[in-house]
């Protein structure tokens, strides 16, 4: 038996039922979006936070709203504005003058799930507020500390086309976001669905998940095997955006200042797991890796003068990263149904001497 085939953990299958059982009811409300319905599942269940890009009007907050609905817990939504200060969101200290002492009421933030709507319209202060919200798990008070209840996620959704009034994130705060999803506009019969379902009566979405449940279809997600020539193959991706010229791809030097960070390998990993699972396998395959590139690792990049001159999008920067980076070359099956590697990536994927 090939070492992949000895360490892949046994299939449960009371969580893909449960978990397709979610995105059934998500779909009872939103239409179309598959691919940000799935994205906004794996970063569920692989504890990351969520950023929805897209114009108005395409559901980004009615999708995590119902998303909500449906997993449970307790749910928040803060409407993020320029005259937004950090206790609006956090909490803060409220003086007694009956008892002669200062007590902690906590903000909203403190939920399983929390919607950050039209996160750019907050200025620095309040964005750098969240950093230890999002990466922590925790709030810092007049000296005191309050964890978060878990599980916790933070689905922000941001508006592309308007600038007035805007700050854009900064690269700390970015990189605290494990997917960027652009939400594009449905299709006409997707529109002529939505305009269906609408007329007659807003559809809903019945709670499918409890945070226990959750929690375990998390623990469940960690399971899922990673053979090592995959998590090379992520680690490579990244390496390509730090340093294009010694990995074979010399023609993005003019548009990458800085690659993506240590965050990168880590999430596109992470997130693989958990997509894995809700494809109903408890391994990862470098198509997994592949597919989430985009999401997990185009918002990272820091871009040049020139490539934002130049209106060069990150997607296509990740895309031509994907085009240098040859995956892992698969063997037959073996007798469990799950695959091995007989080699790592080509040689063009190794660094120029």
């Amino acid at each position: 038996m090939s070492h992949y085939a000895e360490h892949v953990p046994p299939a449960t299958t009371e969580t893909g039922r449960l978990l397709e059982q979610v995105l059934m009811e998500v779909k009872k409300v939103i239409v179309g979006q598959d691919r940000m319905v799935e994205r906004m599942l794996v970063a569920l269940l692989s504890r990351g936070h969520v950023l929805l890009e897209g114009v108005p009007g395409v559901a980004k907050t009615l999708a995590v709203e119902t998303l909500g609905n449906v997993v449970g817990g307790t749910a928040t939504r803060l409407q993020f504005t320029p005259d937004l200060v950090p206790s609006d969101i956090l909490g803060t200290r409220v003086y007694r003058p009956s008892q002669e002492r200062f007590d902690v009421e906590l903000g909203p933030v403190f939920a399983n799930l929390v919607l950050a709507d039209e996160i750019n319209r907050a200025p620095a202060k309040v964005q750098s507020a969240l950093l230890e919200v999002m990466a922590e798990h925790q709030v810092t008070i007049g000296g005191q500390t309050f964890p978060l209840p878990e599980p916790f996620l933070v689905l922000a959704t941001q508006n592309p086309i308007e600038s007035e009034g805007v700050y854009a994130l900064p690269e700390a705060q970015r990189d605290r976001f494990l997917l960027k999803i652009e939400v594009p506009h449905p299709s006409m019969a997707e529109e002529l669905e939505i305009v269906r379902r609408m007329s007659v009566g807003k559809p809903s979405a019945a709670q499918i998940l409890d945070p226990e449940r959750l929690m375990a279809a998390q623990a469940e997600a960690d399971r899922v095997f990673v053979h090592h020539a995959i998590a090379e193959y992520a680690v490579r991706l990244v390496m390509v955006t730090r340093d294009p010229a010694a990995w074979g791809a010399p023609e993005l030097v003019p548009h990458i200042a800085n690659g993506a960070s240590p965050r990168g390998s880590i999430g596109l990993v992470q997130a693989a797991r958990a997509l894995a699972l809700l494809r109903g396998r408890t391994y990862v395959l470098p198509g997994d890796i592949a597919d989430l590139a985009v999401d997990v690792l185009a918002h990272r990049l820091v871009l040049t003068y020139d490539a934002l001159a130049d209106a060069v999008p990150p997607r296509a920067i990740v895309e031509r990263v994907l085009a240098v980076v040859g995956q892992p070359v698969v063997a037959p099956a073996q007798s469990s149904g799950a695959p091995a590697y007989t080699s790592t990536a080509p040689a063009q994927s190794t660094p120029a001497a």
